[in-house]
């Protein structure tokens, strides 16, 4: 991706490094990238790729040293900052041609932990978007984890993740967000997991029609969309079970098969519009 040259996006708040503060958070769950409201993979891929950590809700130790950033981190940062400013003038333009206006998120930067509209995060829950303050997060050394663990390569893979938490956004937005809230006090959690999946897939759809878009910027290079694909794969639900058991649990899944993401955000990037992501139609039956 030739990104260098792009705009920096003036939502970037970098956090990382400072102390924070726990909190019990609110009453809104952060959508990650792994999975969606209800499910938490990116923390079970760290969890049976590299050995065990705890949950999101751990402890830390309030007198840790200040990190000190690199120049490959604050390269990533730059990356981060120029991408969302490519999703700012796209989802600009395509609110816009639906008569709505669209609100820019915030992304925030942040190292190990981070108080949220959502309540106390930790990195290992990945990259994640929270609905109550609006607001994507990033751990930047996630990026490491889906290139050596994950064997999700390239710097489209990560403008992947980005455009997919921004997607959660634009369903925040539209009122999907709502909608799936109020769904979730009515129905069994198996049953809500196939809205979860529905909602996540409909995310990789709109990083495709990010992609689209963004291509028309001369940025795209050869691979970058097999790059994005290859990551969408590597986080899907059957992939991840085999990964850490050695089996498939359909009714557990909460993000989608490997074939279903890559679908999806191929299917995003083929039409570049907003109609033809119905995934509640597909599988919500």
């Amino acid at each position: 991706m030739k990104w260098r040259d792009g705009r920096r996006s003036s939502n970037v708040e970098d956090r990382r490094g400072q102390r924070q503060t726990r909190s019990t958070g609110g009453s809104f769950s952060p959508m990650t990238m792994g999975g969606g409201i209800g499910g938490l993979i990116i923390m079970l891929i760290l969890y049976f790729v590299m050995g065990g950590m705890g949950g999101t809700n751990s402890p830390f130790t309030a007198n840790q040293d200040p990190v000190v950033t690199n120049a490959q981190e604050d390269e990533l940062k730059e990356f981060t900052s120029v991408v969302l400013a490519y999703t700012e003038d796209i989802w600009h333009e395509l609110f816009r041609e639906q008569g709505l206006v669209y609100e820019e998120p915030r992304l925030v930067v942040f190292t190990d932990q981070v108080e949220s509209g959502c309540g106390f995060q930790s990195a290992q829950v990945g990259p994640f978007y929270c609905p109550a303050d609006k607001s994507v997060y990033i751990d930047l050394s996630f990026f490491s984890v889906m290139e050596s663990q994950l064997g999700a390569e390239g710097d489209f893979a990560m403008a992947y993740v980005i455009a997919h938490e921004v997607g959660h956004h634009v369903q925040n937005l539209l009122g999907i967000t709502d909608e799936m809230n109020r769904i979730r006090q009515s129905v069994s959690q198996t049953e809500y997991n196939r809205y979860s999946v529905a909602l996540e897939l409909q995310a990789d759809y709109l990083a495709g029609v990010w992609a689209h878009h963004v291509e028309d910027f001369g940025v795209l290079e050869e691979g970058d969309l097999e790059e994005a694909l290859n990551a969408a794969s590597a986080i899907g639900d059957d992939t991840l079970q085999k990964r850490s058991s050695g089996r498939v649990v359909p009714d557990n899944f909460t993000h989608g098969t490997s074939e279903q993401r890559r679908y999806w955000l191929y299917r995003g990037f083929d039409y570049g519009d907003l109609n033809h992501g119905d995934t509640f139609a597909e599988i919500i039956q």
